[in-house]
């Protein structure tokens, strides 16, 4: 039988059907055509294609369901229109914001409501009375990067705070690292304007008795809502506080917050006043469409400190808890073994491992803020001597900003870096919501592990645990069947211990489909029905985000997770991730890649179109479940992949800033050959792909060459932009220039260099390689040189895979006597060198040739890194003050970005005396090497550039020289700006003045 995901485009009125017979309530006739009405009557967009439906089939849970189509409303008149069109024809509606629920709250089989294209603008702010009025797609960072001028924020800080909305954080009551400080989501909203299941608008907040008393006297679908949540509290206030766990005693974000409504007024006079919002705050979109939000504000702290203390047990870990909690932090995370031996292999955490010493089984990191100033310092003080008395961890240290944020940073990655888990055993969720008083921690943790122990499944452990709450998530094979039974078996074992120790099962990621069949049993069975009849009352046909916190369907149903079936035909050696499968299924959908521009490399088409279709979420996704197709390469497919991949510049972002390491261009690279394969290679490709050999010919006559390829008609029938000129040939090639060169170079005092010729190097910029002989000669090492190779770069990119090993393997050959002996090789061109440290041990090229290629990436540096590494021990600085009081403004090349960092870059310029070195907050240039030369994404290309790289440029000063690694960068922002951009190599020649 056919699943949701298979039922597509031609097949919608089908699908339609099925879904009435599942649900007679839904859509009672001519389906098509009633959406077609629908998508006419909104602002917004409607969108039933079978791509963006199955890009919203899933959120970062385990759960994967077709939608119907997805609604991405304009304003708040859009969202009545929905609501309207969904009373009328009994159609579901699921509001969503960044997806990043880990429950299941975004997923079903109904109309999917994205707030985020439309709904993002900040409405009003008003710092005297600390407050903000914004719609529900709002980027929580994106509102306090508005704030900071004020010195105020919104609190709540959940990991994905620089993507997760605050729509999202209201709809499931989304609280960070800080609820220790500064409490939860609910503790920050004071009121919001609402669509109610009618269609009609109300504004819900906080009211004096008066008001109440007319609120419970109106004649609509409001009045019987104040009537039915005022008299559940009144009538039952006793079972209400009886039944939840304390909001003093245990985080809680189980079904509806009774309890918080009924410890206010006027059941308690001197308690808050009555506020519905609070109560719609973490009903994860069960009760109303919110179209927008006012939160409360507090002060920026002015002093931030971290205390990292590291332990050789978890045991002696959790026993610490207790310890360090009186001395009031304002944040305590624990993160154990599994996590921390991810961060050795991950390139992004690799560097934010510097504070850790040893092999430690779990840290607590604890964190100090204050607005003031004050209490911080003697605070640390105090905790120090304590954990010192006490003997509690072999390792103390205390970090400021920016180390602080560092080590943070490696705390946040710690789900997708679980997600990263080569093979198919993952870190599951589904327990890791579970929370107890702090006093019970221990026993409860050592209750949990004994519950894995029998099972004889291993466990992670990590999260708040301040506040009783670890993020326990058993290590399983989910798509398995043993797996599948396994993981159920924990669940209800461990929700039936954490309700014995008067816990919850939703602490802070909520319900959703998860972990509602278990609330019943958590809440009693008198309660959860009183919970019942306030969602009847809200919504009174359940097309708000049903099957959420009452009838879901079985736990076990539309797990996104496949048996891994026969393998995927593939051109890499995939072996390491277990087959090009567990490869594609490695994204969590926590969406770590939707960022906005200045915050990251990853994904720069995301950052210029904000369409989830161009994030690497989005083409993971897609991805996954083509893979777990009977058939990955057939037709259909490929036209999927072909759509969401159209726009992936391949700049290895995603490598290192994806915590679970997801390579889209390697992903890319794959699924173009496979396409070659069946489809034929297109013209341009095939261009391209030759650009070694075209050039070489191209250079017997570069003059001629140059004023062919300059008429924009031949750029256009070779499929670039005619707009976009194309780099002119040098007179005289590297090579020539060598050969010629006199006189013989100098006796080597420091040792001996290679340099790697590539094509960009020898055809086009041999000024270059040139001034790189001469600094490296100054230094006093001999520099030799290759005859023009390739890497096999620009045939990867372009998916010609085999043609890449060809060249690859011949510029190993011609590498590997250099590198045996221990010698450097060096290269201009960051893309080209460094394919020697990334793809080169994955292209199969045998056992033999593999192990030269390890070795030749292990002595392959980029030119600034031989820099850093090399000439920076040298007893004198070889650079002098010619550009001393200048300002170097550097853009680091994508490559370089992900697969070094730009530390090495900054560093070698930094041994320049006198100058100022800064780095551009800038993703990817846009151009990418060929993408930006394309006829089709020219534009994007400019929009990409316009993000960060070319203002910075713009306001850059007279006395600022741009410095920019990459071929393409330096093409892009001379075509862009008409500014030239300078190789750090040319930059460093000038520091050392004439020769």
């Amino acid at each position: 039988m056919p699943s949701d995901l298979d039922m597509e485009g031609s097949n919608l009125l089908a699908y339609f059907r099925s879904k009435q017979t599942a649900r007679p309530s839904v859509m009672t006739s001519e389906p098509l055509s009633k959406l077609l009405v629908l998508s006419r009557a909104l602002e917004g967009e409607l969108l039933t294609d079978r791509l963006s439906r199955r890009l919203y089939a899933t959120d970062a849970s385990p759960h994967q369901k077709m939608p119907l189509a997805v609604a991405r409303p304009k304003h708040r008149d859009d969202c009545v229109t929905l609501m309207r069109f969904a009373a009328r024809e009994r159609l579901p509606l699921i509001p969503r914001a960044a997806g990043t629920s880990l429950a299941g709250q975004c997923v079903g089989d109904g109309l999917v409501i994205d707030f985020t294209r439309h709904m993002n603008r900040i409405l009003a702010i008003d710092p005297e009375r600390r407050r903000a009025r914004v719609q529900p797609g709002v980027i929580r960072d994106d509102l306090n990067d508005a704030l900071s001028p004020f010195g105020l924020m919104f609190a709540p800080d959940p990991s994905t705070a620089n993507r997760c909305t605050i729509g999202g954080m209201f709809g499931n009551n989304a609280w960070g690292s800080h609820a220790l400080r500064y409490g939860t989501t609910r503790d920050h909203s004071l009121s919001v304007e609402a669509v109610l299941s009618d269609g009609s608008i109300v504004r819900f907040e906080s009211l004096g008795g008066e008001q109440l008393r007319e609120k419970l006297a109106l004649d609509n679908l409001e009045g019987r809502i104040y009537r039915a949540v005022y008299q559940a509290i009144d009538r039952h206030r006793a079972l209400i506080l009886d039944r939840f766990p304390r909001p003093d005693g245990v985080p809680r974000n189980a079904g509806y917050p009774l309890d918080e409504l009924a410890l206010g007024q006027p059941w308690e006079s001197g308690g808050p006043p009555f506020n519905p919002a609070r109560l719609l705050c973490g009903s994860e979109g069960t009760l109303a469409l919110i179209s927008e939000i006012e939160v409360g504000l507090v002060p920026l702290p002015a002093r931030r400190r971290l205390v990292c203390v590291q332990f050789e047990s978890l045991p002696q870990a959790l026993s610490a808890v207790a310890v360090v909690l009186g001395h009031q932090p304002s944040a305590l995370e624990l993160v154990d073994r599994h996590i921390l031996t991810l961060t050795k292999t991950n390139l992004e955490q690799q560097r934010n491992r510097f504070w850790i010493e040893g092999d430690p089984a779990a840290v607590l990191l604890i964190d100090f803020v204050d607005e003031t100033g004050d209490g911080v310092d003697a605070a640390i003080e105090g905790l120090m001597a304590e954990l010192h008395s006490l003997n509690l961890g072999y390792a103390r240290k205390v970090l400021d900003s920016p180390l602080r944020e560092r080590a943070l940073a490696l705390r946040a990655a710690g789900l997708g870096l679980l997600m990263g888990m080569p093979g198919p055993v993952k870190a599951v969720t589904g327990i890791e919501d579970t929370a107890v008083a702090v006093k019970d921690l221990p026993a409860y943790a050592e209750a949990v592990f004994s519950i894995m122990a029998n099972h004889g499944v291993d466990c992670v452990a990590f999260g708040p645990a301040g506040r009783g709450l670890l993020h326990f998530r058993p290590l399983l094979d989910a798509g398995s069947r043993d797996g599948r039974h396994l993981y159920q078996c924990i669940l209800e074992e461990v929700f039936e211990r954490v309700i014995r120790f008067g816990g919850t099962i939703s602490a802070k990621h909520g319900d959703g489909r998860l972990r509602s069949p278990y609330l019943p049993a958590m809440l009693g069975e008198e309660l959860y029905g009183l919970l019942r009849r306030i969602k009847a009352a809200f919504d009174p046909h359940d097309l708000l985000n049903p099957h959420k916190i009452f009838d879901p369907p079985p736990l076990l149903s539309d797990l996104r997770a496949h048996e891994n079936g026969k393998p995927v035909a593939a051109d890499f050696d995939w072996s390491r991730e277990a087959g090009l499968k567990i490869a594609a299924s490695k994204c969590n959908g926590a969406g770590t890649c939707l960022k906005s521009a200045g915050r990251g490399t990853m994904c720069p088409s995301y950052m210029a179109t904000r369409e989830e279709r161009h994030g690497t979420r989005g083409r993971a996704n897609i991805f996954r479940q083509v893979m777990d197709s009977s058939e990955p390469w057939t037709a259909i497919n490929r036209e999927l992949l072909g759509e969401v991949l159209d726009l992936c510049l391949a700049c290895k972002g995603c490598k290192s800033e994806c915590p679970a390491n997801v390579d889209m261009a390697r992903m890319k690279a794959e699924f173009l050959q496979q396409h070659y394969d069946r489809s034929g290679i297109p013209w341009r490709a095939r261009i391209v792909g030759n650009f070694d050999r075209l050039s070489r010919f191209a250079g017997f006559a570069p003059a001629l060459s140059n004023r062919l390829l300059a008429q924009p008609w031949i750029r256009s029938r070779l499929g670039f932009h005619p707009e976009r000129p194309l780099p002119p040939l040098a007179d005289k090639t590297f090579s020539r220039w060598l050969k010629l060169r006199q006189p013989a170079q100098p006796a080597s005092r420091n040792g001996e260099v290679l340099l790697f010729n590539d094509p960009f190097t020898e055809f086009y910029e041999p000024r270059l390689a040139i001034a790189a002989f001469e600094v490296l000669e100054r230094c006093g090492f001999r520099a030799a040189a290759t005859p023009c190779l390739e890497s096999g770069r620009i045939q990867i990119s372009q998916g010609l895979l085999r043609a890449a090993r060809k060249r690859l393997s011949r510029a190993v050959e011609r590498l590997y006597p250099w590198a045996v002996t221990g010698r450097w090789i060096i290269g201009l061109e960051p893309s080209e060198i460094l394919t020697f440290r990334d793809e080169a041990a994955d292209l199969p090229q045998g056992e033999s040739l593999g192990k030269k290629a390890r070795v030749v990436a292990d002595r392959a540096l980029t030119f600034d890194e031989f820099v850093e590494r090399e000439i920076g021990r040298l007893d004198e600085n070889p650079f002098g003050e010619a550009l001393k009081g200048k300002t170097l403004l550097v853009h680091g090349h994508c490559h370089q970005k992900s697969l070094l960092g730009m530390q090495p870059l900054l560093k070698a310029l930094s041994l320049i005396p006198g100058v100022d070195v800064q780095p551009i907050p800038s993703g990817c240039c846009g151009m990418a090497g060929v993408f930006g030369y394309e006829r089709e994404h020219y534009a994007v290309s400019l929009d990409i550039a316009e993000l960060i790289l070319f203002p910075a440029i713009r306001e850059a000063g007279a006395d600022t020289l741009i410095v920019a690694p990459g071929t393409s960068c330096r093409r892009q922002i001379a075509d862009g700006l008409g500014v030239r951009a300078y190789h750090p190599v040319e930059v460093m020649g000038m520091a050392m003045g004439p020769a």
